[in-house]
């Protein structure tokens, strides 16, 4: 057996000798940042021993080390905020006074039917087919007092508890990212967020996309992966409690958006079904679920609601975007992007509707991008170029250590405007290394290499930006649409509010032509997951919504092949 001590943390832990530094930091419970899930491919795992700078994932443990994970105490910028689409009030966690009078001679029913009956009175709802919860009937019964009032918390079909004053309820909705989990606590009596929260998806340490996951959990079973994201829920659920000055018990209803892979790994389902054709989900219907039985330590008989997947990988959190957006009700014909590890999208309006996924690829989140990183302090996030001078931003104006997605993407088409890279993707910087551009140098960054872009970087951006376009293109196609119909391009998520448009369309991940359509709506799979508890009728249009879009796979399609490899050249200049 080997101890490991890790520094930083000041934790110690024992582990069999031939296990690797990042498998323990992973057990001593540290979250690392292993994007390519511990192959050893893309050098963000790196530890210091002795000194020396080594993979975490390809260092063996042996008698006792010390471990620098050099894992910094800065905030990621997680995108909390999207498009704010009214809805009336509509929810479907009610609280309702219930009076049970002393029984007539002659009433043989029993109180469980009484308090249903009273409360199906007060509230106005049918509320049939509700399952029996005698001990709810009994704690009534037994404490009241004659024509004594209690309320009744319940939803259209269950009853969840009854108290003798009336209640404080909350509700709470969940947008779990490949990347980021938010999570949002809302008032049950009038909506209101009351309190929002998020942290790093810790399944990062598995791989930084849902196909390292998934084949993570093909491999070593399901229940790290599940077991990481409930215990990470659960976390978020008690933090938001804590922020309102509320008990966890007081929230009774949560709902919770994902793609399909997230969706199907906080259930503890496998995703098998999703790496292997056709590609589809093990099931994709909307849920009610008891959240006690899902690692959620909040009010017992609470409810959780996982909005319906659309397919393989377009998922819940798609269908979240949609309740946002609601492009099915509009005349205009839109086309919405979630750009991430995935670029899920959908195109249509009212009339007809399609969506596809590409896999983008982790760039744009900072794997694969030799300087690259998540939106953290120091992180590059705007470039520009004029008159032969270079300028950058960093996040927090903190000093440079790296590129996020957006920095990335600016960078990248102002050195295709000042003519260091070619439409082909052909870096020659004109430095010393032509084939690597320093933006910041050692001397004025904040670590010890400075941030640059390398030939490789440039090709990872070619792949991610041509999925991205020939999904587009291929959803035109599918509808007989023009660029010209489409009279707005909404942009989802974390990369695509802070990305240019400018910067996007120079290099070909968006139409050049719709620059000016292109509207940022922030986190729209969190807004849909706000609006599935605000609206009962909004939730229920999911299930239309879903059965109502044409879905195209284009996984195993010779033509997204074809019109991926036309598009990763970058476009001509006009």
């Amino acid at each position: 057996m080997g101890v490991v001590i890790f520094i930083r943390e000041q934790k110690q832990i024992e582990v069999p000798d031939g296990t690797t530094i990042l498998e323990a930091e992973i057990q001593a419970g540290l979250c690392p940042d292993a994007p390519c899930g511990g192959q050893g491919k893309c050098g963000k795992c790196l530890v210091k021993i002795n000194g020396e700078i080594v993979k975490a994932c390809q260092t063996l443990v042996h008698s006792e080390m010390k471990v620098d994970t050099l894992i910094s105490s800065q905030k990621h910028a997680i995108l909390t905020e999207g498009l704010n689409r009214p809805v009336a009030f509509k929810p479907g966690l009610f609280i309702h006074p219930v009076k049970l009078e002393k029984a007539i001679a002659g009433d043989n029913r029993s109180d469980w039917e009484r308090l249903v009956t009273e409360v199906r009175k007060t509230s106005g709802l049918e509320m049939t087919h509700v399952e029996p919860n005698l001990k709810l009937a009994a704690s009534l019964f037994d404490k009241r007092k004659e024509g004594e009032d209690w309320f009744a918390i319940h939803t259209r079909d269950s009853i969840l508890e009854l108290k003798k004053e009336k209640p404080k309820a909350y509700m709470t909705a969940f947008d779990i990212g490949t990347t980021t989990v938010v999570g949002y606590l809302m008032n049950a009596e009038n909506g209101t967020v009351c309190a929002i929260e998020s942290m790093m998806n810790p399944q990062a340490q598995y791989g930084a996309d849902v196909i390292m996951r998934a084949n993570y959990a093909l491999e070593h079973g399901v229940e790290a992966l599940s077991s990481c994201i409930q215990t990470a829920i659960d976390e978020l659920l008690h933090k938001l409690a804590k922020k309102k000055k509320i008990q966890p018990e007081e929230i009774y209803q949560v709902s919770i958006v994902g793609n399909t892979c997230m969706h199907h790994l906080f259930l503890g389902i496998s995703p098998g079904s999703l790496v292997h054709a056709p590609y589809n989900p093990a099931f994709s219907e909307r849920l009610t679920l008891k959240a006690k039985e899902y690692g959620l330590h909040i009010h017992p008989q609470a409810q959780l609601l996982m909005l319906p997947d659309i397919a393989g990988y377009v998922g819940a959190d798609t269908c979240g975007c949609l309740l946002a957006l609601r492009q099915d009700l509009k005349d205009e014909i839109s086309l919405m992007i979630d750009i991430g590890t995935n670029g899920e999208m959908v195109l249509g309006n009212k009339e007809k509707m399609a969506a596809c996924s590409t896999a983008a690829g982790p760039a744009f989140e900072g794997a694969k991008i030799e300087c690259g990183m998540r939106g953290a302090a120091g992180a590059v996030d705007h470039v520009a170029y004029e008159d032969g001078s270079w300028t950058y931003t960093t996040v927090d104006h903190q000093p440079a250590i790296g590129l996020c997605g957006s920095g990335l993407i600016d960078l990248v088409a102002q050195l295709y405007k000042a003519g260091l890279i070619d439409e082909m993707g052909h870096l020659e910087s004109g430095q010393e290394n032509d084939s690597i551009f320093v933006l910041v140098s050692p001397e004025k960054a904040g670590n010890e290499k400075g941030v640059y872009l390398t030939q490789k970087d440039v090709r990872e951006v070619q792949l991610a930006k041509a999925a991205i376009a020939a999904g587009i293109q291929l959803l035109m196609k599918e509808l007989g649409i023009t660029e010209k119909e489409i009279q707005k391009i909404y942009i989802a998520g974390a990369f695509g509010n802070y990305m240019n448009p400018a910067s996007a369309c120079a290099i070909g991940l968006l139409p050049p032509e719709l620059e000016h359509l292109v509207e940022p709506v922030g986190n729209a799979a969190g807004e849909g997951a706000k609006i599935a508890l605000l609206n009962t009728d909004e939730l229920e249009a999911t299930d239309r919504l879903v059965r109502g879009i044409r879905f195209l796979e284009l996984a195993a399609s010779a033509e997204f092949q074809d019109t991926f490899v036309d598009e990763l050249a970058f476009p001509e200049e006009e």
